[in-house]
């Protein structure tokens, strides 16, 4: 009789079969409040990482640019002010997107963007169909991160670019405190009080620090078949950004 496979939630370890239940719970209950809370959780440095972001893109107008795990839009609303030609921002939550349609029509952002809920380790897109794919602070949230990345080698058209902004490992020692406190402590207390929602914020640290290294991360991305695999700290490694192309 086989085990049935668990992955990590944080510090806890579930069956597979749940996590993704569990993450769109989260996601769900802090959607109202998402863009506030990455405010105060980053102090602002969030935009500054996502501006940084974009312009490693470097969308076009003749591209196509798939924006996994978008959520809320801010990465998708960068693009297509920085000259792509389209955007399709998709995620497995549907109250994310909701906010995100919502901000998107505030902004008069609607051409050239198009909404998509769908699971990023299966995709309902044909195979070669995009030039590029971003990807920021969703990885880590997917159950099967393998099946993520062979997916985005599949849409990819070839000669195209994977782009992933994630959190990684602080590689300042001297600060490694003052993270860890700002983590475990400060930030589960914000959610407690702003977002009324503790744990959620609980696991989002906690979700941080079970996430694969710089090292580890350029690994899997070469096992699903990525090529000229590169990654770019940001922050002393609190963020870093991972590029590999379909060749």
């Amino acid at each position: 009789m086989s085990e049935t496979p668990t992955v990590d939630f944080g510090y806890r370890t579930v069956p597979a079969a749940e996590k993704p239940a569990l993450v769109r719970e989260v996601f769900d209950s802090v959607a109202p409040r998402y863009d506030v809370m990455n405010d105060l959780m980053s102090l602002g440095v969030h935009r500054v990482w996502k501006r940084i972001f974009v312009n490693a893109i470097q969308p076009r107008p003749g591209e196509t640019l798939l924006d996994l795990a978008g959520g809320t839009g801010d990465i998708s609303f960068l693009a297509l002010r920085a000259g792509a030609g389209r955007v399709i921002c998709s995620d497995i939550n549907e109250e994310m997107l909701r906010v995100g349609r919502s901000r998107a029509l505030d902004r008069g952002l609607a051409r050239g963007l198009s909404f998509l809920c769908a699971d990023a380790e299966r995709l309902p897109l044909p195979d070669r169909s995009v030039e590029k794919v971003s990807m920021a602070f969703g990885l880590r949230n997917c159950t099967d991160k393998d099946a993520v990345l062979r997916e985005v080698r599949r849409v990819l058209r070839p000669g195209g670019r994977f782009h992933c902004l994630e959190f990684s490992r602080l590689e300042v020692a001297a600060l490694q405190r003052l993270y860890d406190a700002w983590s475990f402590k400060a930030l589960p207390a914000i959610g407690a009080r702003v977002a009324k929602d503790r744990e959620s914020y609980v696991y989002l640290a906690e979700s941080i620090r079970t996430f694969p290294d710089q090292a580890r991360l350029a690994r899997m991305m070469e096992a699903a078949g990525l090529e000229r695999v590169s990654h770019r700290n940001l922050s002393g490694g609190i963020v870093a950004i991972h590029t590999g192309w379909r060749l």
